[in-house]
């Protein structure tokens, strides 16, 4: 469980809780989306269709609609509007003229387009990529895929294609059309682990424990879920295996164990564990075996996560001082550095790059104090001394918590109540520069954590 999931859980957080201190400074500092550098303009019209079935008409305007709007999610392209696109519908390299396309109303610098077919119960895609400025050479991508026919399918290769797209017009950078987002669901006194796909379909269900299971933990191999999980041991950790479709072994302690997270090398987890009586951060093999404490500090100490770059930093939420506030730390321990020292903080979660971290902050926590409880982005500064500058990116829209960062840096994914009320929580998603909100979920969907790839 992140720090202090809705105070109004009670008793868990009295170990969690504790008064303030001083004014943080803000200051403007640029992240992945707010480069400077401008986007691509690029054309994407519906896949022209080849099968007469009406079936595949279905399908096709599944993969039509996903394919579209994964590449108008990707921050990184100005998508030409469909009502600019010349009329004909090309459907492989010799039915496209590169020159109108390029040619203004539609000005496209790059075309996406393709045709898809339906043969007998297959799929078969046909995907292109044009440099419309290049007519000699223009073809920059060329994919077929086939799948057995589905929406789903139709859903799922839009969103490999889209990342192919991504991948060679980024400079090698990931996208995050074919990610999953892993949250709790809150329904009929229980919380059980789901899943879905980062534009928010697909919703289904991991755990079926019938108990209260948080904060749920991807591996970096997307081969296991770690998690909380409420049992006769209290919380412990608990393992699903998305492989084996079960939960695996995990071992139990004493105490209370909170927030898995895991080290970009797939080895080792950390989270918070009560065992010695405070909370405190422990890391442990992903088996179970070799626990070890890392911190050791009268007050409690929960929400860590890892550095993914380097897996070699550990940020967290330390009560230590008082109120809670946002830390970092070297693996083992060492090295220290406080990055907060106002308000409340929880749910940090660091970037892809190692640049920044986001989390949850109350700023002027307190009884009568304005404002509210909304996501932040703190850069982290090298060295001991360096000045940590941060950005606001919710703002009065209820309360906020657990945010989640996109494996391309371009996203985030977080909790949100409009009236602070658990039951009325839901997943939204949006951009690291604080625009293009959307939401994913309905009511009753919670503590969210975007896959690593």
């Amino acid at each position: 469980m992140q720090y202090a999931h809705r105070r109004s859980l009670g008793a868990l957080l009295v170990l969690l809780l504790c008064t303030a201190s001083s004014l943080f400074a803000q200051d403007t500092f640029k992240t992945e989306t707010s480069s400077g550098v401008a986007n691509i303009r690029i054309a994407v019209p519906d896949f022209k269709q080849l099968a007469a079935d009406p079936q595949a008409a279905n399908f096709k305007h599944v993969f039509d609609t996903t394919l579209f709007n994964d590449l108008t999610n990707a921050a990184i392209f100005d998508i030409v509007s469909k009502s600019l696109l010349p009329q004909s519908v090309p459907g492989g390299p010799s039915e496209i003229s590169v020159a109108q396309w390029a040619a203004a109303p539609t000005s496209a610098a790059m075309v996406a387009f393709g045709a898809f077919n339906l043969q007998g119960d297959k799929l078969v895609i046909n995907g292109f990529l044009f440099d419309a400025k290049n007519t000699q050479f223009p073809q920059v991508l060329a994919k077929q895929y086939t799948d057995a026919a589905s929406e789903d399918a139709a859903r799922q290769i839009a969103h490999r294609f889209a990342d192919e797209i991504i991948f060679r017009l980024s400079g090698g950078s990931q996208g995050i059309a074919e990610s999953k987002i892993y949250y709790v669901k809150i329904g009929g006194g229980n919380k059980e682990i789901w899943a879905m796909d980062y534009d928010g379909a697909n919703q289904h269900a991991v755990t079926h424990l019938g108990t209260i299971s948080l904060s749920p933990r991807i591996s970096p191999d997307n081969t296991r879920v770690a998690f909380s999980s409420l049992g006769r041991d209290g919380f412990q950790i608990r393992m699903f295996s998305l492989v084996l479709n079960r939960m695996v072994n995990f071992p139990a302690v004493g105490g209370t164990n909170l927030s898995p997270t895991w080290n970009p090398n797939g080895h080792e987890i950390a989270f918070s564990s009560s065992r010695s009586g405070d909370p405190e951060i422990w890391a442990a093999d992903a088996n179970g075996s070799g626990s070890r404490r890392i911190t050791s500090f009268r007050g409690p100490d929960v929400s860590p996560v890892f550095n993914p770059r380097t897996g070699a930093q550990l940020a967290w939420i330390s009560g230590r001082t008082g109120l809670p506030q946002l830390y970092i730390m070297d693996a083992d321990g060492s090295a220290v550095q406080r990055l907060t020292d106002t308000g409340y903080a929880t749910s940090p979660s660091w970037s892809p790059n190692g640049q920044f971290i986001t989390f949850a902050w109350d700023r002027k926590y307190g009884p009568g104090a304005p404002g509210g409880q909304d996501i932040y982005v703190i850069e982290v500064a090298p060295g001991p001394g360096g000045a940590h500058r941060w950005i606001q990116l919710t703002h009065d829209g209820g309360r906020c918590d657990f945010p989640s960062w996109s494996p391309d840096g371009r996203h985030i994914v977080y909790a949100n109540s409009p009236d602070g009320r658990a039951e009325h929580t839901r997943i939204m998603t949006v951009l690291a520069d604080g625009t293009q909100k959307h939401e994913l979920t309905g009511a009753g969907a919670d503590m969210p954590n975007w896959s690593w790839k």
